[in-house]
Order: C-alpha cells, then sequence, then structure tokens
C-alpha cells in the first residue's frame, strides 16, 4: 500500500500480467471466466462514516465472497496497526481471518477495495491456483480480482496529487486499467462510469490504450501500416534472427507457419503463412482476422 509515498507507474509488470490472464482461463474455462460477466455494483460495496465499523465491514466482505462464488467461505474481519493494507489467513476454511490496516477505521470508503484483494486470495487458494514466487502471486491476485470483475475498486482507491498519494495492490495504476480495458473489450463493460477518482479515470485510458495495441499487432489485420510493413520483411527473411515481435516464424515439412499471442487471453496461436486466415483461440474463443 502506497500511503504518502511515490507511486510507481507505468507497464513493469506486464508480461507477468498477461501470464495470469493465460493461467486464469487455462484454470477456469471459458465458460467459467463468461461467468462474471457482471462486475461488482458500487452499491454492493458502498460504506459511509455512519455505517457501524465491523457490521459494515461484514456486510462488505459478504458481498464480496458472493460475487467470487464462494457461498460457504466466511470472512471474519478485524482492525490493526500493520504496513500492509490487508492480510489473510490461509486455511481450509470455511471461515478466513482478514485484518485490515487501521487506517480503514477512517478510509471506509476503500474497505471494498482491500476486502477484493484478500477475497481473490481466497478464490485462488481454493482453485490451487498460484505462480513460483510471492511477488509473481500479487500480481496474479491483482490480475484476477480486476479481470473477474472487483478490481475496479482497487483502482478507484489510487488518488494522487501534489502533496500526498494513495494506492491500493501491486499493479500500477496503468497496468490495473489495462486489464480494465480487456475486460471492458470481453463483456462490453465501461467501468470509467464507477470512477469517484479523477487519477483512476487518468490512468483506466492509459492502460486502455496499451491493450488497444494488443489489437493492432501482426499478423492481425488490424495492425497498422508499419506493422504490416516490417512483418512482410520479417516473412521474407525468416531464416535470419528473429526480431524482438510478439510473432515468431517456424517452418517444417508443412510449410511456413507463424506463432503469436492472442489479444485477449494471450496464448499463442500457430497458423499457416498463406495470406488471409480466419483463426479461432483455443482458449478464449476470440476468432482473429490474420493477414498472414
Amino acid at each position: 500500500m502506497a500511503d504518502g509515498g511515490p507511486v510507481e507507474h507505468g507497464f513493469p509488470h506486464l508480461e507477468t500480467v498477461r501470464e495470469a490472464v493465460t493461467a486464469l482461463y487455462r484454470r477456469l474455462s471459458y465458460d467459467v471466466v463468461r461467468t462474471f460477466s457482471t462486475s461488482l455494483a458500487p452499491a454492493d460495496v458502498a460504506f459511509c462514516d455512519t455505517d457501524d465499523l465491523h457490521l459494515g465491514a461484514q456486510r462488505v466482505a459478504r458481498e464480496i465472497v458472493r460475487h467470487f462464488r464462494l457461498p460457504d467461505a466466511r470472512l471474519i474481519v478485524g482492525f490493526r496497526e500493520m504496513t500492509h493494507a490487508a492480510n489473510v489467513e490461509l486455511t481450509a476454511g470455511p471461515e478466513y481471518f482478514v485484518e485490515l490496516n487501521d487506517r480503514f477505521r477512517t478510509h471506509r470508503r476503500d474497505i471494498g477495495a482491500a476486502l477484493a484483494h484478500e477475497v481473490a486470495h481466497v478464490y485462488l487458494h481454493r482453485l490451487g491456483l498460484a505462480f513460483a514466487t510471492t511477488a509473481e502471486n500479487e500480481i496474479l491476485t491483482d490480475t484476477v480480482t480486476t479481470y473477474l470483475g472487483a478490481g475496479w475498486l482497487l483502482l478507484d482507491a489510487y488518488r494522487e496529487d501534489a502533496v500526498s498519494s494513495q494506492k491500493l495492490g501491486y499493479l500500477t495504476p496503468e497496468e490495473f486499467g489495462y486489464v480494465l480495458a480487456k475486460r471492458s473489450v470481453l463483456f462490453h463493460e465501461d467501468p470509467s462510469v464507477w470512477f469517484t477518482s479523477p487519477q483512476a479515470y487518468t490512468a483506466y485510458a492509459k492502460g486502455r490504450d496499451r491493450a488497444r495495441l494488443d489489437e493492432r499487432q501482426p499478423p492481425l489485420t488490424a495492425a497498422g501500416w508499419a506493422g504490416r510493413r516490417r512483418y512482410a520483411h520479417d516473412r521474407r527473411h525468416v531464416c535470419g534472427v528473429q526480431p524482438a515481435v510478439p510473432y515468431a516464424f517456424t517452418s517444417d515439412g508443412g510449410g511456413l507457419r507463424v506463432s503469436f499471442p492472442c489479444p485477449t487471453c494471450h496464448q499463442r496461436i500457430r497458423v499457416p503463412v498463406r495470406g488471409r486466415v480466419r483463426a479461432r483461440c483455443g482458449l478464449c474463443r476470440t476468432v482473429l482476422e490474420c493477414d498472414t
């Protein structure tokens, strides 16, 4: 939790974020991901200063547990002085003890954001989905929280001005925006209407611009002129050193083939090089128009 300190910006964790999206689809399947088509509603996690602190936190926790389809999980929420925003004890359940930073006693509007991340930890724990390191697991948790419809709260908790700052989660604000943009394309949502933080909207717009670049990489037909020209050059000189681009060429008995990441789930797709090709990702079922 950045509390008054510097906030990291940009896309330093982008590759891990993409790996997290791929891992989520592989673990859940396309059909299960589609069941999260509705994001957590702002009214479900609203928390005003007149609400009882503990009863309100338990109510918000129940709503987030319901959103993640964990009907038998029960969160016991407490508060204490700590460095991080929150912590959850991952046990066999069904009860999970969550501790929130004492600052949330007076910053109640962000309790939903902190709990969303911790409930996602419980969700991933039950799925048995994890990455190799603690840092990667935190990126995975933020990505899953956002992709499954609760992470807009984490981005909305980001506020920064000349004298103070606050950010929850381990993704940068722009990376939260990137994952939100991926979700918005999939489910035709506009999460920006829920933001109360103007900085959150700015970060979302930057993340959305970066996400759109994924949809304009060769050999997709939406690639721009410069990308198509470089792709044509690389295709002609495929036996040379492969350039630092998302696509890669291979040659076998069936002729030349190109592989590239799906712009939705980032699993690599392999298709023959023979001009216009329509490809369907076997993982997320996205249909892609390609010019190979």
